[in-house]
Protein backbone atom coordinates (compact mmCIF):
# COMPACT_ATOMS: atom_id res chain seq x y z
CA UNK A 1 0.00 0.00 0.00
CA UNK A 2 2.82 2.20 0.46
CA UNK A 3 4.17 2.08 -2.87
CA UNK A 4 0.53 3.12 -4.41
CA UNK A 5 0.89 5.97 -1.85
CA UNK A 6 4.19 7.34 -2.95
CA UNK A 7 2.99 6.37 -6.85
CA UNK A 8 0.19 9.02 -6.61
CA UNK A 9 1.96 11.54 -4.63
CA UNK A 10 4.84 11.64 -7.07
CA UNK A 11 2.11 11.67 -10.06
CA UNK A 12 0.17 14.75 -8.68
CA UNK A 13 3.50 16.41 -7.75
CA UNK A 14 4.79 15.72 -11.37
CA UNK A 15 1.71 17.52 -12.45
CA UNK A 16 2.05 20.32 -10.85
CA UNK A 17 5.58 20.74 -11.58
CA UNK A 18 4.99 20.91 -15.29
CA UNK A 19 1.77 23.28 -14.89
CA UNK A 20 2.64 25.56 -11.92
CA UNK A 21 6.33 25.91 -11.86
CA UNK A 22 6.24 25.03 -8.11
CA UNK A 23 8.70 21.83 -8.19
CA UNK A 24 5.75 19.42 -6.29
CA UNK A 25 7.58 20.70 -3.14
CA UNK A 26 4.52 22.14 -1.70
CA UNK A 27 2.74 18.73 -2.49
CA UNK A 28 5.57 16.18 -1.52
CA UNK A 29 6.62 17.91 1.85
CA UNK A 30 3.60 17.54 3.84
CA UNK A 31 2.05 14.19 2.45
CA UNK A 32 5.79 12.53 3.24
CA UNK A 33 5.98 14.18 6.40
CA UNK A 34 2.52 12.44 7.52
CA UNK A 35 3.63 8.83 5.64
CA UNK A 36 7.39 9.18 7.49
CA UNK A 37 5.77 10.12 10.99
CA UNK A 38 3.99 6.38 10.76
CA UNK A 39 7.14 4.76 11.00
CA UNK A 40 8.84 5.08 14.93
CA UNK A 41 11.98 4.53 13.67
CA UNK A 42 12.33 7.96 11.70
CA UNK A 43 9.28 9.59 13.30
CA UNK A 44 11.60 12.17 14.93
CA UNK A 45 12.71 13.26 11.63
CA UNK A 46 10.16 13.29 9.50
CA UNK A 47 9.24 16.94 8.30
CA UNK A 48 13.40 17.11 7.65
CA UNK A 49 13.91 13.58 5.71
CA UNK A 50 10.35 14.95 3.81
CA UNK A 51 11.93 18.30 2.65
CA UNK A 52 15.27 16.17 1.93
CA UNK A 53 13.16 13.58 -0.23
CA UNK A 54 11.39 15.97 -2.01
CA UNK A 55 14.64 17.68 -3.16
CA UNK A 56 16.04 15.12 -4.08
CA UNK A 57 12.96 13.88 -5.73
CA UNK A 58 13.29 16.80 -8.44
CA UNK A 59 16.62 15.95 -9.25
CA UNK A 60 14.34 13.42 -11.78
CA UNK A 61 11.10 16.02 -12.23
CA UNK A 62 13.50 19.60 -12.70
CA UNK A 63 15.09 17.42 -15.80
CA UNK A 64 11.75 16.12 -17.26
CA UNK A 65 10.37 19.40 -16.47
CA UNK A 66 13.27 21.39 -18.02
CA UNK A 67 13.49 19.24 -21.29
CA UNK A 68 9.81 19.83 -22.21
CA UNK A 69 9.72 23.64 -22.01
CA UNK A 70 13.33 23.83 -23.86
CA UNK A 71 11.60 21.78 -26.58
CA UNK A 72 9.03 24.44 -26.77
CA UNK A 73 12.02 27.59 -26.47
CA UNK A 74 10.61 29.33 -23.33
CA UNK A 75 13.49 28.84 -21.09
CA UNK A 76 15.04 31.62 -20.61
CA UNK A 77 18.85 30.62 -20.21
CA UNK A 78 20.97 33.57 -19.84
CA UNK A 79 18.87 34.37 -16.86
CA UNK A 80 19.46 30.62 -15.26
CA UNK A 81 23.19 31.02 -15.93
CA UNK A 82 23.35 33.98 -13.73
CA UNK A 83 21.37 32.74 -11.01
CA UNK A 84 23.56 29.07 -10.71
CA UNK A 85 25.86 30.40 -8.67
CA UNK A 86 23.57 32.01 -5.91
CA UNK A 87 21.17 28.86 -5.66
CA UNK A 88 23.75 26.62 -5.23
CA UNK A 89 25.16 28.37 -2.39
CA UNK A 90 21.62 29.39 -1.04
CA UNK A 91 20.28 25.54 -1.23
CA UNK A 92 23.33 24.33 0.57
CA UNK A 93 22.82 26.90 3.54
CA UNK A 94 19.11 26.14 3.60
CA UNK A 95 19.88 22.35 4.16
CA UNK A 96 22.07 23.37 7.15
CA UNK A 97 19.48 25.58 8.55
CA UNK A 98 17.00 22.91 8.39
CA UNK A 99 19.33 20.07 9.95
CA UNK A 100 20.13 23.11 12.66
CA UNK A 101 16.76 24.05 13.50
CA UNK A 102 14.97 20.47 13.98
CA UNK A 103 12.09 18.84 12.92
CA UNK A 104 9.48 20.81 15.22
CA UNK A 105 10.40 24.28 14.27
CA UNK A 106 11.19 23.14 10.46
CA UNK A 107 7.47 22.07 10.45
CA UNK A 108 6.03 25.17 11.36
CA UNK A 109 8.30 27.18 9.55
CA UNK A 110 7.14 25.14 6.56
CA UNK A 111 3.45 25.79 7.74
CA UNK A 112 3.94 29.47 7.88
CA UNK A 113 5.37 29.50 4.37
CA UNK A 114 2.49 27.49 3.41
CA UNK A 115 -0.21 29.55 4.44
CA UNK A 116 1.50 32.43 2.61
CA UNK A 117 1.67 30.91 -0.65
CA UNK A 118 -2.19 29.42 -0.30
CA UNK A 119 -3.38 32.94 0.31
CA UNK A 120 -1.15 34.87 -2.34
CA UNK A 121 -2.78 31.91 -4.64
CA UNK A 122 -6.34 32.49 -3.24
CA UNK A 123 -6.25 36.11 -3.64
CA UNK A 124 -5.25 35.75 -7.31
CA UNK A 125 -2.62 38.46 -7.64
CA UNK A 126 -0.52 37.61 -10.22
CA UNK A 127 2.49 40.15 -9.61
CA UNK A 128 2.97 41.35 -12.60
CA UNK A 129 4.80 44.41 -13.73
CA UNK A 130 6.85 46.03 -16.42
CA UNK A 131 10.68 46.45 -14.23
CA UNK A 132 13.72 45.44 -16.35
CA UNK A 133 15.74 42.60 -14.56
CA UNK A 134 18.32 43.47 -12.32
CA UNK A 135 22.15 43.20 -13.14
CA UNK A 136 24.27 40.25 -12.77
CA UNK A 137 24.88 40.95 -8.85
CA UNK A 138 21.83 41.27 -8.01
CA UNK A 139 20.57 38.34 -9.57
CA UNK A 140 23.05 35.97 -7.98
CA UNK A 141 22.02 37.59 -4.88
CA UNK A 142 18.32 37.04 -5.66
CA UNK A 143 19.25 33.49 -6.55
CA UNK A 144 20.63 33.25 -2.73
CA UNK A 145 18.00 33.81 -1.25
CA UNK A 146 15.82 31.78 -3.41
CA UNK A 147 17.57 28.78 -2.67
CA UNK A 148 18.09 29.22 0.09
CA UNK A 149 14.23 29.38 1.21
CA UNK A 150 13.78 26.55 -1.41
CA UNK A 151 16.40 24.18 0.26
CA UNK A 152 15.06 24.59 4.06
CA UNK A 153 11.09 23.91 2.23
CA UNK A 154 11.93 20.95 -0.22
CA UNK A 155 10.32 22.93 -3.11
CA UNK A 156 11.74 23.67 -6.30
CA UNK A 157 12.35 27.26 -5.99
CA UNK A 158 9.36 28.02 -8.65
CA UNK A 159 7.25 29.65 -5.79
CA UNK A 160 9.56 32.26 -5.46
CA UNK A 161 10.82 32.34 -8.89
CA UNK A 162 7.85 32.78 -10.60
CA UNK A 163 6.49 36.05 -8.56
CA UNK A 164 9.70 37.44 -8.88
CA UNK A 165 10.11 36.71 -12.87
CA UNK A 166 6.32 38.36 -12.82
CA UNK A 167 6.80 41.32 -11.19
CA UNK A 168 9.86 42.02 -13.44
CA UNK A 169 7.36 41.48 -16.55
CA UNK A 170 8.15 38.62 -17.78
CA UNK A 171 6.26 36.39 -20.50
CA UNK A 172 4.11 33.79 -17.97
CA UNK A 173 4.84 30.51 -19.83
CA UNK A 174 8.99 31.68 -19.99
CA UNK A 175 8.77 32.47 -16.51
CA UNK A 176 7.59 28.93 -15.48
CA UNK A 177 9.71 27.45 -17.47
CA UNK A 178 12.98 29.04 -16.34
CA UNK A 179 11.74 28.60 -12.92
CA UNK A 180 11.82 24.79 -13.71
CA UNK A 181 15.11 25.11 -15.14
CA UNK A 182 16.56 26.89 -11.60
CA UNK A 183 15.43 24.37 -9.87
CA UNK A 184 17.45 21.78 -10.65
CA UNK A 185 20.63 23.15 -9.18
CA UNK A 186 18.72 23.71 -6.54
CA UNK A 187 18.00 20.22 -6.08
CA UNK A 188 21.29 19.11 -6.42
CA UNK A 189 23.21 21.46 -3.94
CA UNK A 190 19.78 20.67 -1.71
CA UNK A 191 20.18 17.13 -1.82
CA UNK A 192 23.97 16.89 -1.47
CA UNK A 193 23.74 18.94 2.25
CA UNK A 194 20.79 16.81 3.40
CA UNK A 195 22.66 13.47 2.49
CA UNK A 196 25.77 15.05 4.44
CA UNK A 197 24.07 16.39 7.53
CA UNK A 198 22.11 13.28 7.80
CA UNK A 199 22.02 10.12 10.39
CA UNK A 200 23.77 7.95 8.25
CA UNK A 201 22.31 4.85 10.77
CA UNK A 202 18.83 6.70 11.00
CA UNK A 203 17.34 3.57 8.69
CA UNK A 204 18.72 1.19 6.45
CA UNK A 205 16.43 2.71 4.13
CA UNK A 206 17.85 5.99 4.03
CA UNK A 207 21.03 8.25 2.59
CA UNK A 208 21.35 10.86 5.19
CA UNK A 209 18.29 12.71 5.44
CA UNK A 210 16.93 10.65 2.15
CA UNK A 211 14.17 8.10 1.96
CA UNK A 212 15.45 5.79 -0.72
CA UNK A 213 11.88 4.19 -1.03
CA UNK A 214 10.27 6.88 -1.20
CA UNK A 215 12.91 8.71 -3.59
CA UNK A 216 12.15 5.88 -5.76
CA UNK A 217 8.65 5.54 -6.07
CA UNK A 218 8.07 9.39 -6.05
CA UNK A 219 10.28 10.03 -8.35
CA UNK A 220 9.64 7.63 -10.96
CA UNK A 221 5.73 8.47 -11.42
CA UNK A 222 7.01 12.23 -11.19
CA UNK A 223 8.87 12.33 -14.63
CA UNK A 224 5.49 10.79 -15.82
CA UNK A 225 3.68 13.63 -14.60
CA UNK A 226 5.40 16.81 -15.36
CA UNK A 227 5.61 16.55 -19.32
CA UNK A 228 1.64 16.07 -18.94
CA UNK A 229 1.69 19.31 -16.48
CA UNK A 230 3.55 21.35 -19.02
CA UNK A 231 1.25 20.54 -21.90
CA UNK A 232 -1.46 21.74 -19.92
CA UNK A 233 -0.39 25.36 -19.31
CA UNK A 234 0.49 25.90 -22.18
CA UNK A 235 -3.01 24.97 -23.53
CA UNK A 236 -5.16 26.49 -21.04
CA UNK A 237 -5.08 29.21 -18.41
CA UNK A 238 -3.83 28.24 -14.75
CA UNK A 239 -5.92 30.02 -12.85
CA UNK A 240 -8.36 27.93 -11.86
CA UNK A 241 -5.77 25.04 -10.80
CA UNK A 242 -3.88 28.04 -9.16
CA UNK A 243 -7.15 28.76 -6.50
CA UNK A 244 -7.71 25.18 -5.93
CA UNK A 245 -4.15 24.21 -5.26
CA UNK A 246 -4.48 27.33 -2.44
CA UNK A 247 -7.61 25.68 -0.95
CA UNK A 248 -5.30 22.44 -0.66
CA UNK A 249 -1.85 24.71 0.74
CA UNK A 250 -4.59 26.36 3.73
CA UNK A 251 -5.46 22.88 4.40
CA UNK A 252 -1.63 21.70 4.83
CA UNK A 253 -0.95 24.59 6.75
CA UNK A 254 -3.76 24.17 9.41
CA UNK A 255 -2.57 20.85 9.87
CA UNK A 256 1.16 21.75 9.82
CA UNK A 257 0.75 24.78 12.48
CA UNK A 258 -1.79 22.53 14.73
CA UNK A 259 -0.11 19.84 15.08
Amino acid sequence: MIWVEYAMTGLFAGFLAGYLGIGGGLVLVPVLSFLFSRDPAIADMAVQMAVATSLSTMLFTSMSSILSHHKRGAVMWSLVRQMIPGLLAGAFLGSYIADRIGNTALGYVFGVFALLIGLQMLHGARNLGDRPLPGTLTVSGTGVFIGTISSLLGIGGGSLTVPWMLWHGQNVQKTIATAAACGYPIAVAGTLGFILLGNPGASAHTLGYVHLPALAGVALFSVFGAPLGVAAVHRSSPLLAKRLFAIFLLIVATKMLLR
